[in-house]
């Protein structure tokens, strides 16, 4: 693990960090905020954010004005990038931006010549936590997850996989089904093959009528989004939860649009959320059983 920079912020620091990933086969960048708690020496909660198509570790860090509040809560931000990248690694023949280098959708790939690198999956379930809990001041057992568009489509799938592992689960103008909207359709058809049973493990609501569960949902849209009705579909994953009993919180944000403006002003919210949300999981495991 190599820190590449780091700079005092709220009291706390920011840090970019490099590794070689085993799941990718290439080197690796996440950017990290270490609240003052945790330069104090405390092991403190995880807040993982998955950034959106085109994006890297740099946009949320720079963009989503998140590490005043986290500071204040004593929480630990961790932005992973948003693809593999380096020499071999292929990007979209056509050299389109919704497919390939900056648009891993946070799967594992199957198909050639994706599924040696295109990894995601794997790499942001089991060996990203594994080098933040060894080389930062993480709690693992107090975890939550958010994502915007692309990665508001990782963090609701993953924490859908993984029930109990996460306290909270939020987004920002997510991907809400991308077995029907075209960019899921061809970044799954790509990186899984044809069949479409296959994508159903990558699409929220398709989880859900699957059985996967978790407690409640916070999700915010800006209705002046371009790609609210293309792409994004949030009434597909009300419909979804409505049908399972999943309390989601849908927010629809006059005025606002798909860009990191929407983002950070409503990200106080969706870190005090998950903030309540960790206390509470804390408070659980520390009361005693009868």
């Amino acid at each position: 693990m190599e820190t590449l920079s780091r700079a005092r912020c709220f009291g706390g620091e920011q840090r970019v960090l490099r590794h070689r990933s085993a799941e990718t086969g290439t080197e690796m960048r996440f950017a990290a905020f270490l609240p003052p708690q945790a330069l104090a020496g405390d092991r403190v909660p995880v807040v993982w954010f998955l950034a959106g198509l085109t994006c890297t570790e740099e946009n949320f860090t720079v963009k989503a004005g998140a590490q005043r509040v986290a500071a204040e809560l004593g929480l630990l931000l961790v932005a992973p990038d948003t693809s593999p990248r380096g020499e071999g690694v292929p990007d979209d023949p056509q050299g389109a931006w919704d497919f390939g280098l900056g648009a891993g959708f946070y799967v594992d790939a199957t198909q050639d010549p994706w599924a040696k690198h295109y990894r995601m999956r794997s790499y942001i379930e089991r060996e990203l936590p594994a080098l933040v809990g060894a080389a930062l001041p993480a709690d693992l057992a107090r975890q939550g997850i958010m994502g915007h568009s692309m990665g508001g489509h990782g963090a609701l799938t993953i924490a859908l996989r993984h029930p109990g592992r996460y306290a909270a689960v939020s987004a920002f103008a997510p991907i809400c089904s991308p077995l029907r909207c075209p960019w899921g359709e061809k970044a799954l058809g790509h990186y899984l093959g044809p069949d479409r049973a296959a994508w159903r493990q990558y699409d929220a609501t398709a989880l859900i009528e699957d059985g996967a569960r978790v407690p409640d949902i916070l999700v915010d849209q800006g209705t002046a989004d371009g790609f609210l009705d293309t792409q994004l579909k949030p009434r597909l994953l009300a419909e979804a939860c409505g049908r399972a009993g999943i309390p989601l919180t849908l927010r629809m944000q006059d005025g606002y649009d798909h860009s990191y403006f929407f983002i950070a002003s409503v990200m106080e919210d969706h870190l005090r959320w998950h903030a309540a949300r960790l206390e509470r999981m804390a408070e659980g495991r520390s009361r005693p059983r009868a």
